[in-house]
């Protein structure tokens, strides 16, 4: 289980870009230097055909650099959900957008009441979905709107355009300022089917997502211990660095050993899904948990070693604090993910719903 020499220069190249360019900048030359929005898309669609491996060393740069892009909500989550749907020319125009970073896009999926479709019985008839879909990631910039919503049928996936009437959009206020949100709702809002086997196609971005942003976790808590070890060097109390003494010596290799575990079942997640392993999901949800309570717990290290200054607004420990106590509850909280793995191991009791928002929606 190890990265190719190839995987190291994407990683090389991506932390270099990040270094000069944030923001829109950042994401456009992602785009047209490393082709990052294509990494995971078939050649047929304009992308570069690659997979999960290539997909995990960009996460884990990006959470690096605690980077504000649209990667994981677009390249990751929206485009496995469209790549999912069956063959259509909206959804392969889509898929060459993406792919191109000409657009991006986001998946509206998260449970809160009931969003629910209503139109014909096949793909071709004009749609209509009602409802409310909260915490919609990148959904103030995205380009499309990929809307999860109950028929008949089950659980269908629908384009939305963001501009389309009915569409309202509240911007949230998340405790992590670097991965926007906003609640969606939609009136009688005009909608194109793309697929009618939602719950499948759901369950599978689920796990490719999971899988991603647990290395964007483990980034993320390798430069929490990175700049508390540097700081530890540096900062003197009583004449010397804290860092020579023993207890903060036994906390830093505490972080370093919390990291690497993390760091192991996230590869293990992302070579399971490269791989095409139907049992992909087990590995997912197990990496979800560790590496979401490892963040948390290196992140609060962090800002306990460093003191004071580690919550000022300007320290980049607040930061990483924040992201690691939001990205915890994204996706499934590690609870969640727990309760799903607790047939496999042979454990009686409730099993967690399939979606973690709750039941997908029928």
């Amino acid at each position: 289980m190890r990265f190719r020499p190839e995987h190291a220069e994407l990683r090389a190249g991506v932390r270099r870009l990040l270094a000069r360019h944030d923001g829109g900048a950042a994401w456009r030359l992602l785009a047209e230097q490393v082709g990052a929005p294509g990494l995971a898309v078939p050649e047929r669609f304009g992308g570069a055909g690659f997979g999960a491996l290539e997909v995990h060393a960009v996460m884990e740069e990006l959470g690096h650099a605690l980077a504000e892009v649209p990667f994981l909500s677009s390249s990751v989550l929206a485009t496995q959900a469209l790549l999912g749907c069956e063959a259509s020319p909206a959804r392969d125009t889509w898929l060459r957008r993406l792919a191109e970073g000409q657009a991006t896009a986001t998946l509206a999926w998260e449970e809160d009441g009931r969003a629910a479709g209503e139109g014909g019985a096949d793909a071709s008839t004009c749609w209509r979905i009602t409802g409310r879909r909260p915490r919609v990631l990148d959904a103030a910039t995205a380009d499309l709107f990929i809307v999860a919503a109950a028929t008949g049928d089950g659980p269908a996936l629908f384009a939305v355009a963001p501009d389309a009437e009915g569409v309202t959009l509240t911007e949230r206020v998340p405790l992590d300022l670097t991965r926007p949100r906003a609640d969606v709702a939609f009136d009688r809002t005009e909608a194109l089917p793309l697929t009618f086997q939602g719950e499948r196609v759901l369950a599978d971005a689920l796990t490719a997502a999971s899988t991603a942003l647990t290395a964007e976790q483990v980034g993320g808590a390798a430069r929490c211990v990175e700049m508390t070890v540097a700081y530890a060097g540096t900062r003197e109390q009583f004449g010397r660095p804290i860092g020579s003494f023993q207890a903060v010596k036994h906390r830093l290799a505490d972080m370093y050993v919390a990291l690497e575990s993390a760091r192991s079942l996230s590869y293990a997640a992302a070579f399971s899904l490269d791989s095409g392993n139907a049992e992909a999901w087990v590995d997912a949800s197990a990496a979800k948990s560790a590496c979401s309570e490892a963040y948390r717990e290196i992140a609060g290290e962090a800002i306990q070693l460093h003191g004071g200054i580690g919550v000022t607004w300007e320290h980049e420990a607040q930061r990483h604090f924040k992201r690691a106590h939001g990205s915890a509850s994204l996706f499934g909280a590690p609870e969640w993910h727990r309760r799903r793995l607790e047939s496999v191991i042979g454990l009686e009791g409730g099993a967690a719903d399939r979606h973690p928002g709750g039941a997908l929606p029928s």
